[in-house]
């Protein structure tokens, strides 16, 4: 057992330090026939059955190191995001998808941190430069992320919501934001920040009707008086702008 441990992480530090080793194919190839016991090519059926078993041993080795290796970064990423330095948070975030691309949580938190770069991007040089490009690229950033999100899960309730925040409040793109939200709520029925950003969408959109509607529902139905005023102090501004048209 022992062994095993310190080939996984013998294999686990190679893989960390040999991408940036300028070493050729031939070289690397070498150092792994040495650490096998492989001296030559194999040539007979027996040589030829030991080269195998040994090398289908060290690729499960390396998956298992490479797994180990993907839930480090996504470790390492969660750190960065719990000390708000999302830049480093996301930079992990993005390794860990290399190694997990079909992981809906990675690229929820790709978005959620690029959504607080895009907060970041200042013109620091006061110079008129890249930052309105680098804070719209932030943005789409965090689209797209969400939306691989919930295409891996659908019923990814936190991306649904984040996508509803970015569209509504970033982007100024309401329109989109209606059915991820319509669809978070069909199965988050008493999520209530859902209710408020949607029932903002319905009103940024002119659909007036739906949310005043929807504000009534969060005004019934919620235990907290805050939300309650709040609602009901919105549903009067959605009416007056219905009545001035």
């Amino acid at each position: 057992m022992k062994k095993r441990y310190k080939s996984f992480i013998a294999i686990t530090f190679t893989m960390l330090t040999l991408c940036g080793c300028t070493k050729s194919n031939k070289t690397i190839i070498r150092m792994q026939k040495l650490e096998e016991g492989i001296e030559k090519s194999p040539t007979t059926e027996t040589e030829l059955k030991e080269a195998i078993t040994k090398y289908e041993n060290r690729i499960a080795d390396m998956q298992i190191a490479t797994g180990q290796v993907g839930i480090w970064y996504k470790m390492l990423a969660v750190r960065y995001l719990d000390a708000k330095m999302y830049g480093e948070a996301l930079k992990y975030f993005q390794k860990a998808i290399q190694i997990y691309p079909e992981n809906q949580n990675l690229f929820y938190y790709v978005g959620l941190c690029a959504g607080y770069m895009a907060k970041a991007s200042l013109d620091f040089t006061a110079s008129g430069g890249s930052s309105t490009t680098d804070k719209y690229n932030y943005l789409k950033l965090s689209e797209s992320a969400y939306l691989r999100a919930i295409e891996i899960e659908p019923k990814y309730g936190r991306a649904l919501y984040g996508l509803g925040i970015l569209y509504v409040f970033e982007l100024d793109q309401s329109e989109k934001a209606i059915p991820h939200l319509e669809k978070l709520l069909s199965f988050d029925t008493r999520n209530f920040d859902a209710m408020f950003v949607l029932a903002r969408a319905y009103y940024m959109t002119g659909e007036y009707d739906k949310s005043a509607s929807l504000y009534d529902k969060i005004a019934a139905q919620t235990k907290s008086d805050a939300k309650k005023q709040e609602a009901l102090a919105n549903k009067k501004i959605v009416l007056d702008a219905s009545y001035s048209k």
